[in-house]
């Protein structure tokens, strides 16, 4: 059986760290990823990987903890967005160096949203972190990113499971992660904030706040400007992820239920990537059976 793939790596936030994971045990499977394309922490992970250094980002985000990822978050005023997000670029090129797109190893392709021109953009060339900053820019959260002229915002707006990017090579096998996906979740995870100092929680609550005044603490709670837009935003990269999936000729399917982790869970890494883990070994024994 030829084990040649192109790996397609859904937007999801957070749970994007579950891609790690599932490249890991397909690496482990002997299968072979000869493309990559990627939306929003599709793109972000997807490109990393096109670089040969996934491990030495893996082992960094998963010892991230609250009071790192509250370091790394830059918080303006801005009417454009909540984030800046240069910190966070800035200290993955540390980790990893910033090159071009078309010199990485493998072909790479992230997707980002035109938001001026309400266009989809395929970045397959020019600054990596480029790409992925302007791809992982989520609406409401991290301001637009300027290339050019021109704005962008999340690729998920116009195409969260980018298929049609992905380059193929004959006889490959099509390999999509979705993150986002609309299945059950029963596992629970330990809380991270339960042994936080009340400086900490502060800080915290202090984000919270600053996102929206009205977090309700349960979904029969009045919903705040901030969680509506989420919520609406995750009802449509479902829908158009469902519809994407379905037009589509899937060799395997690994799907992470949208409720396993919340779109802002960065600092619980090491659970969503172990959470990925699982998750390709169930998408790749499916596969075996029906082989």
């Amino acid at each position: 059986m030829n084990r040649d793939i192109a790996l397609v790596l859904s937007s999801g936030g957070a749970r994007g760290f579950a891609h790690i994971g599932v490249i890991k045990v397909l690496e482990h499977n002997g299968y072979r990823i000869r493309s990559v394309a990627g939306t929003s922490m599709g793109a972000l992970v997807g490109g990393i990987y096109a670089t040969g250094q996934l491990r030495q980002f893996e082992e960094w985000v998963s010892a991230l903890d609250i009071r790192e990822v509250l370091r790394l978050t830059d918080l303006t005023v801005s009417n454009k967005g909540l984030v800046k997000g240069k910190k966070i670029i800035d200290k993955m090129k540390e980790i990893v160096p910033d090159r071009n797109i078309e010199e990485l190893p493998i072909p790479f392709c992230a997707v980002a949203t035109d938001i001026i021109n309400g266009t989809e953009t395929a970045f397959t060339s020019g600054k990596l972190f480029d790409a992925i900053r302007a791809s992982i820019s989520i609406p409401t959260v991290f301001q637009p990113f300027k290339i050019g002229s021109n704005y962008y915002v999340d690729g998920g707006v116009v195409n969260p499971v980018p298929i049609n990017r992905v380059k193929r090579h004959r006889n490959d096998l099509l390999v999509v992660v979705a993150v986002n996906a609309n299945v059950p979740y029963e596992k629970i995870h330990t809380d991270p904030e339960k042994n936080l100092d009340n400086k900490l929680l502060q800080q915290i609550r202090l984000i919270q706040s600053k996102l929206s005044k009205d977090i309700p603490r349960s979904k029969q709670d009045d919903i705040g400007i901030f969680n509506l837009t989420n919520r609406c935003i995750s009802i449509m990269l479902n829908q158009i992820a469902l519809l994407t999936v379905g037009n589509h000729r899937i060799d395997i399917m690994v799907n992470i239920s949208k409720e396993a982790f919340g779109t802002y869970d960065f600092y619980k890494a090491r659970d969503i990537i172990q959470e990925g883990e699982e998750a390709a070994h169930r998408a790749l024994a499916q596969f075996s059976r029906k082989q």
